[in-house]
């Protein structure tokens, strides 16, 4: 059965002039327009395809494949507002529509907004959400502390940034053990610090067991984090170098990056130190 928004393996059972149509299922017989056809295939061949609605609400397959399918968050982009909602680019020649209903704030053209992707039972249609409090958190935790994680940057608070996990639940990495830049859209690994009793989430980008981050291996990576994610200064850089861009002796220098370089914060360039 071919899925609508999603990823599908499905078999070419005729051709015609503009494309060839593939087997559906239940969606019966599902066209794939000429341009999007791999050269050579034929009726008995299994094709990858991503199945959505045209413009006239039809079914199509396309080889492309859109930055967010069906079950994903993205940070994607506005490219017009009409009287039904929000269209979004999301690589695909029609765009992703947002309703108004679901939009956690007026969007507007030019902006991008971090949204969820789903399939409406009742239209059939691919649509998206910018009110995310009600994709998240739907299921019963279920992680250890300590377990790598991917990570999604959903926002900054006061407190610091807000993570979605695994595409899943809502976590907080907190911004004083925040140590490099971090943007609303940027996906990364993370680790599971605490689960609270009741059933929040704190993260950590550190493995626990690393070195503590004492205070000069801090403002180090503060001062990484102000100058872009580099610093011209290695091990081989002069005394007064060091102490004049960082106040340290070029001693706790080469101690501080040295941990940070082991705890993977940081990797050691010839040119200078990066964040990582």
């Amino acid at each position: 059965m071919a899925a609508i928004g999603l990823i599908n393996e499905l078999e070419v059972v005729k051709e015609v002039d503009f494309g060839v149509y593939l087997d559906g299922g239940p969606h019966g017989e599902i066209l794939m327009p000429k341009r999007y056809v791999p050269e050579g295939s034929k009726p008995g061949d299994t094709l990858e395809v991503f199945i959505y609605l045209d413009s006239e609400d039809r079914l199509l397959a396309t080889n492309e494949k859109p930055k967010a399918m069906v079950g994903d968050f993205a940070l994607l982009t506005v490219v017009s507002v009409t009287s039904v909602g929000a269209f979004l680019d999301w690589g695909l020649p029609k765009d992703l529509l947002v309703p108004f209903r679901e939009q956690q704030q007026t969007m507007e053209a030019g902006k991008s907004y971090l949204v969820y992707v789903y399939l409406d039972n009742e239209s059939q249609r691919i649509v998206a959400t910018s009110k995310l409090d009600k994709c998240v958190d739907n299921i019963p935790v279920d992680y250890e502390v300590g377990e790598e994680v991917d990570l999604l940057i959903a926002g900054q608070t006061d407190l610091g940034f807000k993570a979605i996990i695994d595409n899943s639940h809502w976590g907080m990495l907190y911004k004083n053990e925040v140590f490099q830049p971090l943007t609303t859209g940027q996906r990364l690994k993370g680790f599971i610090k605490t689960i609270r009793e009741d059933e929040k989430i704190d993260l950590s980008l550190q493995k626990e067991g690393y070195e503590k981050i004492d205070d000069i291996s801090q403002s180090i990576l503060n001062k990484l984090a102000a100058n872009s994610g580099f610093l011209s200064l290695t091990d081989k850089s002069s005394p007064e170098l060091i102490k004049q861009t960082l106040y340290i002796s070029k001693k706790n220098f080469k101690k501080a990056i040295g941990a940070l370089y082991r705890q993977r914060l940081i990797s050691i360039e010839d040119n200078g130190i990066k964040l990582l």
